[in-house]
């Protein structure tokens, strides 16, 4: 996030985008509730009618993978209106003369014949966005899982810059991370291209950098995706894999695609805290500690960085991942010479400046958001106060294309994944509880009414889905929730695994697959 979950409250306009937020991220969906109650004005913007429509100003129901056009089309009536700030953009950012002549024809009404929306919603949210004052825009999984995603997520970063609303309290561009430490993972170089701090590994300075702190030779070529290792993994180019605290067997698309470039291993490694359904398929299960069995920092959604203390001893052979990563290295020839987890945070701060303010003393209460560069910083609420990295922003060019499948004759619906409520992610811990399985038993999927008149299934009845990668049997659940012509499955559930049924296609910048699209079908079951 740019900007602090704090500063939630006090948006007089939230722009909420491919986020069904109160059952994500309920924290966050109370702090927009508040914000409602205080006079903002909140405007929706998903192909379902998630919880948070009922609290909406406005509810924009686009067709699932319309993003482009429609955030295009918002922007084609800031400009034509003259509601941009210009003073912002002449001293910020760059670009803008090439970039608006890519709006001329994305017309509300251009727009209305793609996404579904009336131009009307269209042209007051352009109205509603650009002249409030304190406009937050947030998003999450329903904008970036998708062949396009990086495209969404510039078009949203346009959006914003052409307002000015970056650099200042309650504003900004809002991802809202899935995970509890999904931001503090890739903070510290789980992603293949960078270093720890988002510093690149093919820029020979920064290698030279990070080689000197580790004292051995590192690589200058960027390393290959999650789902780039499936792919290495079947086609044999990739021999062994070391997955922790992953489930790909059900997260990723195309299960049965997942299974065999697994099974195509020469040696899968698993590390985790349950046996869970890619663990199943290891060589080797190295049994991890889960958060309250160890020590060290999440950092969370907002980059406040926090501490994790031990509360109780983890069970049997568990160990914490760190003292597993660290014997094993040790083995492999290179040894890891910490004596705590605080040891591994101070090299953090040397290495990259913007944790180089915060020490475990300073965050044994609150925590602090970086950049922290210094002792005595306050750390920083949001980003770009005084300016940007690169001194000027620039407009990035996007052109809408349609998802990589659509709907036909064969298989006539859209499908529509995502998570619920009560239960988490792939249900490794959360379908071992018993309390949650009695509120969240099964699976199921959501059919409009209309949808299900036509195809002569019923409220309850065992439907069975199928895509061209494969089909599931699943309870039918008949709601005015999803739009016509699409179908929604939360994907939690190994015996009716939505990852059974879509795409594997990714976004070419990325990588990240295009979980939210995909043509289906839907038949009763026939006793």
């Amino acid at each position: 996030m740019t900007n602090s979950i704090e500063e939630i409250k006090n948006n007089d306009l939230l722009l909420v985008i491919g986020s069904n937020t109160t059952e994500t991220h309920p924290i966050i969906g109370l702090q927009m509730k508040k914000a409602v109650r205080k006079g903002a004005k909140l405007i929706v913007i998903d192909p379902r009618r998630i919880e948070l429509v009922k609290w909406s100003h406005d509810w924009l129901q686009l067709r699932p993978g319309t993003d482009v056009a429609l955030l295009n089309s918002i922007m084609h009536v800031i400009v034509k209106q003259g509601l941009i700030d210009q003073s912002f953009m002449d001293s910020r950012t760059q670009g803008f003369e090439e970039f608006k002549d890519t709006l001329s024809r994305y017309t509300p009404e251009y727009a209305e014949e793609i996404t579904g929306v009336p131009r009307g919603k269209i042209v007051e949210t352009a109205y509603l966005y650009a002249n409030a004052f304190t406009p937050g825009i947030y998003y999450t999984m329903g904008v970036t899982q998708h062949t396009h995603g990086t495209d969404n997520v510039f078009c949203i970063a346009n959006l914003a810059l052409m307002t000015g609303n970056l650099g200042r309290s309650s504003t900004g561009v809002n991802p809202l991370r899935g995970q509890n430490n999904v931001q503090g993972a890739t903070d510290m170089g789980c992603v293949p291209a960078f270093y720890p701090g988002y510093q690149s590994v093919d820029l020979s300075g920064v290698r030279e950098k990070f080689e000197k702190a580790w004292k051995t030779g590192l690589s200058a070529r960027p390393g290959l995706t999650a789902t780039e290792m499936t792919e290495a993994a079947l086609q044999s180019s990739l021999k062994a894999m070391y997955i922790k605290g992953e489930n790909p067997v059900l997260s990723d698309p195309d299960i049965q695609h997942t299974v065999k470039a697994l099974k195509n291993l020469d040696l899968l490694i698993v590390q985790d805290i349950f046996l869970t359904e890619t663990a199943e398929l290891a060589d080797v299960v190295l049994p991890a500690a889960c958060f309250a069995e160890k020590e060290g920092t999440f950092t969370n959604t907002e980059r406040r960085v926090q501490r994790v203390r031990k509360a109780v001893d983890p069970p049997g052979e568990a160990r914490e991942d760190s003292w597993i990563i660290s014997r094993l290295s040790g083995k492999l020839g290179y040894p890891m010479h910490y004596e705590n987890m605080e040891d591994v945070f101070r090299e953090a701060g040397k290495v990259w400046p913007a944790l180089a303010g915060i020490t475990y003393a300073r965050i044994q209460g609150r925590g602090l958001q970086w950049p922290c560069p210094t002792r005595d910083h306050p750390g920083t609420q949001y980003l770009f106060k005084g300016g940007f990295p690169k001194k000027r922003a620039v407009f990035t060019r996007v052109e809408y294309r349609p998802s990589e499948e659509l709907p036909d004759l064969e298989y006539p619906l859209v499908l529509n994944t995502g998570r619920e409520q009560f239960q988490y992610h792939t249900g490794t811990m959360t379908r071992r509880v018993k309390a949650v399985n009695k509120i969240s038993p099964e699976a199921y999927v959501e059919v409009h009414p209309e949808d299900a008149r036509k195809t002569g299934v019923d409220h309850g009845q065992m439907v069975e889905v199928s895509s061209r990668r494969g089909s599931i049997r699943i309870r039918c659940h008949i709601s005015p929730r999803p739009l016509k012509g699409t179908v929604f499955i939360p994907f939690h559930f190994k015996e009716a695994a939505a990852n059974m049924l879509t795409n594997t296609r990714r976004d070419p910048v990325a990588g990240i697959p295009e979980l939210k699209v995909c043509a289906v079908r839907l038949e009763p079951v026939k006793k």
